[in-house]
């Protein structure tokens, strides 16, 4: 195919009526095309995508192209940075030959700028925290989390109804521990009558499973105050919208509490954002670096659970952009879903990896530019094998393009600087307050010390009732307290005295 040909197919191809967004341009023969960029739709930024490659082949600067682009056309982002490597995106970035050489070539200004960018944290460290409530989960979200059966689901069922009708709220870890303690032990004659006999041993296989996820630190995460999800859609008085990265440099040995928030949080934002169909422009877009964490010891209804959420949550305006180092590491069923497709190189040191690199290869539209499958392993750092989806929802012609790069800092901040943005932040008053209030465990609490209280109170005011003889020594008791009365003995020695008596006059 002539060059004459490409050019007019991928112009044709990336060319729409709508807004867009331009994260570089194309490559054909090995030679970047000037002036035929790689544009993606605002509109159907929604439909989810996914962005892979092997580590050290450009994925961390195409992520943070794609949020300088989505900022500054007012569009929120949340990145999920578990390699800390995203901070920079706050702070302008400065212009090398390097850079000058390559927008020349793409033809694409270079205008260095930070952008507006929240903290936010799960975990120990510093930042805004986020919490949600073990009410907010609900039994069949923290269910599927526990990976509890029919059995375990429906006790966790009637420990939430327990306390739905009792008024007695259910915030944090200790809470539900509480709870499910007191159902099987103190407060079972309690419960009997209106939601049946608890088992003891399947109390004790939940309680065992919610230690396991509050080993993974889940107790710093369930609590008050909850996280309102409008506080991720904010623009700032630019115009520019707020990247929120979300820290987790401390996670990646804990699969189960980061799966745990990502299932909470796009529950909340599907549950909370009204329906607004195909819009211009996404409301949110959701940058899900290390994608391979969610679906990791997760169980086959978490996975259901979680792609369920991705099918439905495009409707609500919401983008996912999963980031991996192979599409493998996605489960089909969410693969499906996923319209933008961005491949950095991919590298083949074993049949294994060699497998995979043609699978990924079939997951691309054909083309009669390339051999997908022999170019995936030729390409160099920044550049990638890209198709988007059009206004109408096809896909667009597969490219190699080269990607601009970030006129942010390409490097992370430094901790005061990371202070300081924390210290700034209009969130940090409403949200890192720490906020205990009575709940499950102090109202059971103070229910079984009341309690205790009656039952000492009444054991002092009962009158005394004579023992019930239950030994042979018990039955001796009374006949032994007759013998050895001073009546008694007065009366034996009486007697006594006399017959000596009677017996001397004889003699």
């Amino acid at each position: 195919m002539s060059s004459e040909n490409f050019e007019k197919s991928i112009k044709e191809g990336y060319t729409f009526k709508g807004d867009y967004i331009t994260i570089g341009s194309c490559i054909y023969d090995n030679q970047v095309v000037a002036d035929c960029p790689i544009n993606i739709p605002l509109k159907t930024l929604n439909r989810h995508g996914l962005i892979a490659g092997a580590t050290g082949t450009g994925k961390t600067k195409t992520i943070q192209v794609l949020s300088e682009q989505l900022s500054g056309k007012g569009i929120p982002v949340l990145m999920m940075d578990i390699k800390g490597d995203f901070s920079g995106i706050a702070e302008s970035g400065a212009i090398n030959d390097f850079i000058k050489e390559r927008h020349d070539k793409m033809n694409l200004p270079f205008d260095p700028k930070g952008f507006p960018v929240e903290l936010l944290t799960i975990s120990k460290q510093n930042g805004i925290r986020l919490r949600a409530t073990v009410s907010e989960f609900g039994p069949v979200l923290l269910s599927r989390i526990l990976d509890l059966n029919d059995t375990q689901g429906g006790v966790l069922a009637v420990a939430f109804k327990y306390c739905d009708d009792h008024k007695i709220p259910l915030l944090d870890i200790k809470d539900l521990k509480k709870v499910l303690n007191y159902l099987t032990n103190e407060g079972k004659n309690e419960i009997e009558a209106d939601y049946g006999r608890l088992s003891t041993s399947t109390t004790g296989a939940i309680l065992r499973k919610i230690v396991e996820l509050e080993q993974q630190d889940a107790n710093l995460f369930f609590g008050e105050v909850s996280f309102d999800i409008h506080d991720l859609i904010r623009i700032d008085e630019n115009g520019n919208g707020y990247v929120n990265i979300l820290r987790l440099t401390d996670i990646q040995d804990k699969p189960k509490l980061f799966s745990t928030f990502m299932l909470c949080l796009l529950a909340e934002i599907y549950n909370q954002m009204p329906e607004l169909g195909d819009s211009g422009q996404p409301e949110l877009v959701i940058f899900i670096d290390e994608a391979h964490l969610i679906f990791k010891e997760a169980s086959k209804a978490l996975l259901d659970q979680i792609e369920t959420i991705v099918k439905l949550i495009r409707s609500k305006g919401i983008g996912i952009y999963f980031i991996t180092q192979n599409p493998t590491d996605v489960p089909n069923g969410v693969l499906a879903q996923l319209g933008l497709k961005i491949q950095h190189a991919l590298r083949a040191f074993t049949e294994k990896d060699r497998k995979a690199i043609k699978t990924a290869s079939e997951n691309f539209p054909a083309t009669a530019f390339y051999k997908t499958d022999e170019i995936i392993t030729q390409l160099g750092t920044g550049e990638a094998l890209i198709t988007v989806l059009n206004e109408k929802g096809i896909p667009t012609p597969l490219v190699v393009g080269m990607m601009r790069a970030p006129v942010s800092r390409m490097d992370v901040l430094s901790p005061s600087e990371i202070d300081t943005i924390i210290s700034h932040s209009s969130l940090k008053d409403k949200y890192n307050e720490v906020v205990d209030r009575d709940s499950a465990y102090e109202i059971l609490n103070r229910k079984l010390a009341e309690s205790a209280t009656v039952s000492d109170n009444d054991k002092k005011t009962s009158p005394s009732k004579p023992a019930t003889p239950t030994k042979e020594t018990d039955y001796m008791k009374p006949i032994i307290k007759v013998l050895t009365s001073a009546t008694f003995i007065r009366g034996a020695f009486g007697v006594l005295t006399k017959l000596f008596k009677n017996t001397k006059s004889v003699k």
